[in-house]
């Protein structure tokens, strides 16, 4: 198992008393809002109660005026436009929303997917020009993608073809010269509420500027649109997506999980019936069992279906598609365990951990369409930034994950001359390469990484909120700290320590395979226990004598008794 760097925030007392006074909150919740940067009872009390009327002007963003404008044009001159979107549930979420608004106020509007397999990422020129065949019209509106397509954009103006480019992907130097580019990594300081907004967080601003420009011109369209309808959408990319679930995006997503639960959308209905979703949508049930299930059709073949599903009219068509994703979604499964056993079968075997900073793999006919969960796997495993590529003939393609102070796509960006094509984020890319340049590129991201990479980074920080008494641990504190959801990335759930515990019995294996451990941990001066839960802990056990717990508190229900259930993060001996 991995080795984690114990990290406890450090103890406020005189801004924890003051939160805490001016909030009417515990002293706990107040540390942990403190932890998360939050230091003022007016900033605190917005996180705590995420309202969609504290979301900021969407004409704020950048080229936000010249895009909607170029739109209206268009709707007044019977114009039609296709939205080119992307294959993942962040680029069909963004693209359902807006074809929706988009056609209820008065848009003639397309829609065109790219496919994985044939076309590649993005806006691609094979991409654009299938697409134009398709829909030969003279506006395109790029959609989670764009952010780099330069010469593609180039050849649509040649063609008379304006551009709209709806993106939160880094932008290339020079940036394409679109129409307008929309995108929260340009401008100001001024557009910070936008900045970690996904394509899905900017489908729901730019329908909220369209809406916004149709009130002031006295559109009945826009009159009659109630935007709230689509936040079920903007919840599952935005989770699903990876973004920081803080600022905008927590106002979005706890909206948009509401909706989620209660959702009359024939299509998320029948995909939460396949996934046996019956209660309440958290992040867990959209980032384990819906999206993926929305992401398996973009993966193996064309992610169309997902589209056609979150358009669907009826449940009854919605049903087949909804099953149709899943037993795409379990084929994915069966790929992916296939190619991470490989990989692990190969890295345990010669990984050193002293001189492998980056972990490239790559082999022929590698399924492309889940390069990048194999990533991620793989750096779970290991903690090294990853990049896994496949696929067929000389031409391969993959996907990387990386760790924190390592920028993938920084770091691909100078390794360009051994690329074909490369895009994303920080923490993750995608790239083309010839098969040839695999070893090399495997080098030089090593050689890139020993430079930047502290040691003590490439080992996970457990970052700890507080250190408390396990005896302190009520019902009712616990539900307290639930009011920190939605956690996520950007916004961990709450992690404590208890310093000195005693097991008050023998632990005890359980599950299928007895890969679980259960355990009953108490401060070890007579108060009450808790049960603790060690998932997927091998055969690890708790050290003799007493021991320090890092662990997350959760609410157990049995029988309609609620009662404090620890879930074990790590532990170790009281001498470490």
């Amino acid at each position: 198992m991995l080795k984690y760097r114990w990290s406890v925030a450090g103890s406020q007392p005189a801004p924890v008393a003051t939160l805490a006074k001016e909030l009417g909150i515990s002293p706990l919740l107040a540390q942990c809002l403190l932890n998360r940067g939050i230091t003022e009872s007016g900033l605190a009390l917005r996180f705590l109660q995420p309202r969609l009327k504290d979301l900021a002007d969407p004409f704020l963003i950048p080229n936000m005026p010249q895009a909607i404008d170029r739109l209206f044009r268009a709707r007044s001159a019977s114009e039609s436009l296709v939205i080119f979107g992307d294959y993942d549930v962040d680029g069909v979420t963004s693209t359902a929303l807006l074809v929706e608004v988009m056609r209820k106020l008065g848009w003639t509007v397309h829609f065109y997917l790219p496919s994985r397999m044939e076309e590649g990422y993005g806006l691609s020129q094979d991409g654009i020009e299938n697409c134009l065949k398709k829909f030969p019209v003279s506006l395109v509106l790029a959609v989670d993608c764009g952010s780099t397509a330069v010469s593609t954009v180039d050849w649509l103006r040649q063609q008379g073809v304006d551009v709209l480019i709806l993106d939160h992907h880094q932008v290339s130097t020079p940036a394409p010269c679109a129409t307008a580019l929309l995108n929260p990594q340009l401008g100001p300081s001024a557009t910070g509420a936008f900045r970690e907004l996904c394509s899905a967080g900017l489908a729901f601003k730019l329908a909220h500027a369209l809406v916004k420009r149709g009130r002031e011109m006295g559109l009945s369209e826009a009159l009659q649109i109630d935007l709230r309808e689509f936040l079920d959408l903007v919840a599952l990319g935005t989770i699903a997506d990876l973004v920081p679930l803080n600022g905008e995006n927590r106002i979005l997503v706890s909206a948009g999980l509401a909706r989620l639960t209660s959702t009359q959308r024939p299509g998320l209905v029948a995909l939460k019936n396949v996934a046996q979703v019956t209660g309440a949508v958290g992040v867990y049930e959209v980032g384990f069992q819906l999206g993926p299930r929305l992401n398996a059709a973009g993966r193996l073949e064309n992610a169309l279906r997902a589209l056609d599903l979150l358009l669907a009219a009826t449940v009854a068509e919605a049903e087949p598609i909804a099953h149709e994703l899943d037993a795409q979604n379990r084929e994915r499964q069966k790929i992916e365990r296939s190619i991470v056993d490989e990989v692990l079968g190969t890295l345990r075997s010669r990984f050193n951990p002293e001189a492998d900073f980056v972990i490239v793999e790559g082999r022929l006919l590698w399924h492309i369409g889940v390069v990048g969960i194999v990533a991620s796997r793989v750096l779970r495993e290991f903690y090294r930034p990853t990049v896994i590529v496949g696929g067929e003939g000389d031409e391969w393609r993959g996907s990387g994950r990386s760790i924190e102070g390592f920028d993938l796509a920084a770091a691909l960006r100078s390794c360009g001359d051994v690329l074909i094509r490369h895009g994303g984020h920080a923490l993750a890319a995608g790239l083309t390469i010839r098969a040839n340049q695999v070893e090399t590129l495997r080098a030089r991201l090593n050689e890139l990484a020993r430079q930047t990479l502290k040691p003590e980074l490439l080992q996970p920080v457990l970052r700890l909120d507080a250190a408390v008494r396990l005896s302190d641990l009520t019902v009712e504190l616990v539900k307290e700290l639930q009011r920190l959801k939605p956690f996520g990335q950007g916004n961990a759930s709450v992690q404590l320590l208890a310093c000195g515990i005693v097991s008050e019995k023998p632990p005890q294996r359980v599950g299928k395979e007895q890969q679980h451990l259960k355990l009953w941990v108490s401060d070890g001066d007579g108060e009450k226990s808790h049960e603790a839960l060690w998932w997927n802990c091998a055969s690890q056990s708790p050290p003799a004598g007493r021991f320090d717990l890092a662990f997350v508190p959760e609410i157990s229900e049995f029988n309609g008794r609620q009662s404090v259930q620890l879930k074990v993060l790590d532990l170790r001996s009281c001498m470490d």
